[in-house]
């Protein structure tokens, strides 16, 4: 028994559940005469929608089918060897859940060096190899394509991507090493660092082509077909593959200094892998993929890193954000019974401004029924209607929908001033005007007239009583909070609130829209600010008392860097506006006013319509000046770590307080909002694995958020 298959027996009993992806061989004749080729194809035997995976007991597959191969090509009975997926699938990856139960570095240093000794063993095999990525491959996928000799894809690949930077890992099997040297360090930087920490931006087969890692391309209808054709040519010698010359020089150091400085903007410093896999391109610089033992200094790199990362208190917050993302947000907690919702065949909006023009369009994609906008003069409803189609013209411009769709769409979406003729036969009816108490009471007043007996009436207020706006109607059990989050179309999160009347046929029929809008849906008690507001007004003020209290602006700034959140606090400000921060700053004060200021600096700013407390000259953002001029300063300066530590308690605090009055069913649904409402990274888990692993949870509240395990290394047995 090789040390490969021991290593790998172990990591199976350590991973019991496993979908273990099997590698079916079977033998074809090739085109052109060129000879019979061993195909490999990697199947978990499920369809499209349980993707196939590497754990332990797959690569135990996959090492058998290479025994198989290896001996034919041996006894000249092949003339070469491919792998490919099953239909809409190559392969994704490693599976997270095997990662997750490691408890041992040793062990995750083993799962590392299993996965390198069975791909490596495609790079020996006597006989040319290739890949045929002939559907979705991540990862892991990637990445044992990256150990044949050429490789083709296929252009309807419609996500190709090593995302482990973006979950806390480096691409550990391959991906560190050989990427660079087969495209070039810029290349292979923008790919493993670059699209990763973009919000794991995926590649099509055409960017996978154009890269330089596939050779050849094909149009899915005959891909398999036309791949053989083309490997047949390669075989025969009629089809001689060329590839860029790799630039080992300043591009090289260049292109991982670049990927530092992505780093950077992105995380601070604040999580490892990013550096660790730039780390690998840097020490890889010489290696070069004729010469196999030149690849594996770079191999133990990433076995090293791996294990170190696996072992990670950033790795677990990254698989845990990712489930939350992936299987959570697709049931939320506490949702009715979906069969109570009733049919949505007509939207209405009540206003016309940005924010209601940009949730026009969406349900117009989405739904694609009837949508009206309606406000208070003609020009206004023009004005929304005509934003609407606008960016209906510049979906299509880009190539996003084709003419006839354009057409579909621009036909949905109209305005009226006419209330009662706009929204009589609507279903779904929500308001989007300012955030104050006496106007969404009346907007609501005015629709209950007009409104069948069934429509849902939604608020999109982002910190308003839901119970109190319908408190004066005649059926407040049909009103519902859903909160969205600006930008509409780029932010997945909706808050769905429930007042104290709504019944459980208006929140279904609001889940159910908003599944149809392909949105993440938290149900929240009907509680101030509800939860991504109240928690970012409660970090905020305490970032804008420190600054107030005497602490300089670039001091608390430069303090919150350790979290990598995706802007700093001040920034932050300037998107929200400083008049809505003060808005919801006021409402929260006036629920909790022992917890939450209402800053005068602030409402200095407010006043004198400033949008922040930057402005740019030069092209470099600077502190305005005449900003600064308004504001007074106490004499009290922290230092970064005591910054810090009082905003995260602040937040913990919070938080413990969210939970024990139930805004929420549990902490998970609190990290769900802040990833995908507030763009809070993966590697804090959202925030309470952060709180906890750092000890804050526990000298707040006197306990963490979560158990062990649920998004931490969990405890030996």
């Amino acid at each position: 028994m090789s040390n490969t298959t021991e290593l790998l027996q172990h990591g199976a009993e350590l991973f019991p559940g496993e979908v273990v992806t099997t590698a079916h061989v079977r033998h074809l004749d090739l085109p052109l005469q060129a000879g019979k080729l061993a195909l490999i194809t990697l199947d978990n035997g499920f369809d499209h929608t349980k993707p196939t995976t590497f754990g332990p007991g797959s690569l135990l597959k996959l090492s058998a089918a290479l025994d198989q191969v290896e001996a034919e090509a041996s006894e000249g009975k092949i003339v070469g060897a491919a792998i490919t997926g099953k239909p809409f699938i190559f392969a994704v990856g490693a599976d997270l859940k095997g990662v997750e139960l490691l408890q041992q570095h040793a062990d995750a240093l083993a799962i590392g060096k299993g996965g390198h000794e069975v791909f490596k063993r495609i790079a020996a095999l006597p006989v040319p190899t290739f890949a045929f990525y002939n559907g979705a491959a991540m990862g892991g996928g990637v990445e044992v394509g990256l150990h044949c000799d050429y490789r083709t894809v296929s252009a309807g690949v419609p996500a190709f991507s090593l995302p482990e930077v973006f979950l806390g890992l480096v691409p550990g099997w391959g991906g560190c090493t050989i990427l660079p040297n087969l495209i070039g360090a810029g290349k292979a930087v923008k790919v493993i660092i670059e699209n990763s920490m973009n919000q794991n931006k995926q590649l099509k087969g055409k960017d996978v082509f154009e890269l330089g890692i596939a050779d050849a391309i094909f149009e899915p209808a005959d891909f398999l077909e036309q791949s053989l054709l083309w490997a047949a040519k390669v075989l025969k010698g009629d089809l001689v593959v060329e590839r860029e010359a790799i630039d080992r020089g300043k591009a090289w150091d260049d292109a991982v200094l670049w990927g530092r400085m992505v780093a950077d903007g992105k995380v601070h410093g604040a999580a490892p892998a990013a550096y660790k896999a730039l780390d690998i391109i840097a020490a890889v610089k010489d290696a070069d993929l004729a010469d196999k033992a030149s690849l594996q200094a770079g191999f133990d790199a990433e076995d090293a890193a791996l294990a170190d990362l696996i072992m990670s208190g950033e790795l677990r917050s990254g698989i845990y954000a990712f489930n939350l993302v992936q299987r959570r947000a697709k049931r939320p907690v506490g949702a009715p019974d979906k069969s109570l919702a009733r049919p949505v065949s007509k939207v209405g909006v009540v206003g016309a401004g940005l924010m209601a023009s940009q949730l026009a369009l969406l349900f117009a994609r989405r739904l694609e029924v009837p949508v009206v906008l309606t406000d208070i003069d003609q020009e206004r409803v023009d004005k929304g209607v005509g934003y609407v189609h606008a960016e209906i013209d510049k979906l299509l411009g880009k190539g996003r929908i084709g003419q006839d769709k354009a057409n579909r769409l621009k036909g949905l979406v109209t305005g009226s001033l006419d209330k009662a003729a706009a929204f009589g036969d609507a279903d779904f009816v929500i308001e989007a005007v300012f955030e104050e108490m006496g106007v969404k009471q009346t907007v609501f007043a005015d629709l209950e007239n007009v409104v069948s007996p069934t429509c849902v009436l939604a608020t999109n207020t982002s910190s308003l009583s839901v119970t109190e706006m319908a408190s004066k109607l005649k059926h407040p059990e049909r009103v519902v909070g859903f909160h969205f989050f600006n930008p509409v179309a780029i932010l997945p999160l909706l808050e769905i609130v429930r007042g104290e009347q709504t019944d459980d046929a208006s929140l279904a029929t609001a889940f159910a829209v908003s599944k149809k809008l392909k949105k993440t849906s938290v149900l929240c008690k009907d509680a101030p600010a509800f939860v991504v507001n109240r928690i970012l007004t409660r970090f905020m003020g305490e970032i804008q008392n420190i600054i107030d209290e005497g602490t300089p602006i670039a001091s608390v700034e430069k303090a919150v860097e350790p979290l990598g959140l995706p802007m700093s606090p001040i920034v932050l400000l300037e998107l929200v506006g400083p008049a809505i921060a003060l808005h919801v700053s006021e409402t929260l004060h006036g629920a909790f006013p022992e917890r939450f200021t209402v800053s005068e600096n602030l409402g200095k700013v407010v006043k004198a319509g400033k949008r922040g407390f930057y402005t740019w000259v030069d092209g470099k953002q600077v502190l305005d000046p005449e900003v600064l001029e308004l504001l007074t300063f106490g004499d009290s300066v922290l230092t970064e770590e005591q910054v810090l530590s009082r905003a995260l308690e602040a937040v913990a605090q919070e938080i413990g307080l969210m939970l024990a009055e139930g805004v929420v069913a549990e902490a998970q649904d609190i990290d769900l909002c802040m990833i995908t409402g507030a763009g809070w990274p993966f590697h804090l888990g959202g925030i309470t694995p952060y709180l906890d692993r750092e000890g804050i949870s526990e000298r707040v509240n006197g306990k963490k958020f979560l158990a062990p395990g649920v998004a931490s290394v969990p405890a030996q047995a």
